[in-house]
């Protein structure tokens, strides 16, 4: 039998009462993850378990790897039973691992399949559940209605054109909300090959020539609008490390001009450039009341063979060890200081940076209707797990306000993540019940029921606001 059942994760009283009584059945606000909008559209079905389960998970993709199966198993030409199958051999060697518990809970909560998943129950499993998916209600809009989830703010390039947004605003049959959210990266990555052609596509889409950092700054300022007008509230930026290097306007021209001519910008030209674009970004924000979100601490595409194979986001990515604070000081106070900086929520991917964050965020509060302006993003990726997300909070209450904290985002790509909300609701309720029975906290359910509501889904609803 599956080691999920009502208590999982949950070891004393008083977190048991606050998971089942108080933050069980709030409902899901997902305000960064990487869901297809197409698919949410055209309410897309699936073929077989293998689609939906492993069809673009890089955390299952690495697990595997580690196994010892090669690609063909993992992104080649086997077939979607003999995936399916390596992957349950795989997953008995997972445990200590995040994926050794999502993966059971995912199972029995779209599949009610409560099989331990190992190769011996493999074909069991894949009957049982391929037998659901066949079923007509087993569809992505189905799914998404199931995890009881209200707001979905998906992950979209400056030049998306969003007709998958408008079409699911048009479509009064379903009831969850789901936004565009803007993530400029390519704007940025002005050293990248095909800078200069995502400009000219960003110079069309506005209807002039984008030529130098005035006429940019216009075009971009034309896309958040037309970003907002499709209600964005949010953007987010993959940022890896953090940077500060101001530059003249005579520096940013001759900078913008070599790119647009396909010259190789160098390091510190390119930090020139982004400290530039991420002020100019922030102050829209600003002036529109959004959020925008900082991912630090990825250290991407390591293995410069399998990029050239598979392409980005496949899983040959690893925590980085750059220094972040000096930079994202600088970052945060000169927009401070002409009161441009937005609603911000900072994330990192190297735990070693929790205390830095946990007290940066301190530096800029303000006031946004009694939430906090300034937010230390959860546990993200590779801390996506038990020991990252008590890491994290435990940080935040010790050096913040954990109460004020916008909680969980899925951050995936799979329609069947969800469960990640429940286990760090239950990761919650069981850190705050061992407070509690260690004298550290007053067993107050009024107090303890509401901030526990609150972190599930009150915060972000306020934060956002949307």
């Amino acid at each position: 039998m599956s080691i999920v059942n009502d208590d999982f994760m949950l070891k004393n009283n008083v977190g048991k009462k606050l998971y089942h009584e108080y933050a069980k059945d709030m409902p899901i606000y997902d305000y960064h993850c990487h869901l297809n909008p197409k698919m949410i559209a055209e309410n897309a079905r699936f073929r077989n378990i293998t689609d939906i389960w492993l069809g673009g998970d890089h955390y299952k993709w690495r697990a595997m790897r580690s196994m010892g199966f090669s690609e063909e198993y993992i992104t080649g030409s086997k077939s979607d039973f003999e995936k399916f199958e390596a992957f349950c051999e795989t997953i008995p060697y997972t445990i200590g691992n995040p994926l050794y518990h999502w993966s059971h809970l995912e199972l029995k909560m779209y599949f009610g399949i409560e099989d331990t998943i190992n190769k011996e129950n493999a074909k069991k499993i894949w009957d049982k559940a391929n037998a659901v998916i066949a079923g007509e209600d087993f569809n992505v809009r189905n799914l998404i209605r199931k995890s009881n989830v209200n707001v979905i703010c998906t992950t979209d390039d400056l030049a998306d054109t969003l007709e998958h947004h408008d079409a699911i605003a048009r479509d009064a049959s379903f009831e969850t909300k789901v936004l565009p959210a803007l993530r400029p990266d390519k704007l940025l990555n002005i050293d990248r090959e095909g800078y200069a052609e995502y400009i000219k596509i960003l110079g069309d889409l506005v209807g002039f020539e984008v030529k130098d950092a005035d006429s940019l700054v216009k075009a971009v300022e034309k896309r958040v609008d037309f970003f907002h007008e499709h209600g964005a509230r949010l953007s987010d930026h993959g940022l890896d490390t953090v940077f500060f290097a101001e530059a003249t306007k005579e520096e940013l021209e001759e900078i913008i001009s070599a790119a647009l001519s396909g010259k190789v910008i160098s390091r510190e030209d390119t930090e020139k450039y982004k400290t530039f674009m991420l002020l100019e970004l922030g102050k829209m924000y600003k002036e529109r009341g959004w959020a925008q979100q900082y991912h630090l601490g990825a250290l991407r595409n390591n293995n410069t063979r399998m990029f050239k194979r598979l392409g980005a986001d496949t899983g040959f990515d690893s925590i980085n060890d750059e220094l972040i604070a000096a930079s994202l000081s600088k970052l945060m106070n000169t927009l401070d200081k002409e009161d441009n900086l937005p609603k911000t929520i900072l994330y990192t991917l190297n735990a070693r940076d929790n205390d830095v964050l946990g007290t940066m965020i301190g530096n800029f509060q303000g006031e946004t209707d009694g939430i906090m302006k300034i937010q230390f993003g959860s546990g993200w990726w590779f801390n996506d797990q038990k020991d990252g997300m008590e890491k994290q909070m435990i940080s935040l209450a010790n050096l913040s306000l954990l109460r004020k904290f916008v909680g969980m985002l899925t951050d995936s790509r799979s329609f069947i993540s969800y469960p990640r909300h429940d286990y760090f609701r239950r990761i919650l309720c069981n850190l705050i019940g061992k407070w509690v029975e260690e004298g550290e906290a007053p067993e107050d359910y009024e107090l303890l029921g509401s901030m526990v509501k609150e972190i599930s889904y009150l915060n972000a609803e306020k934060y956002f606001n949307m």
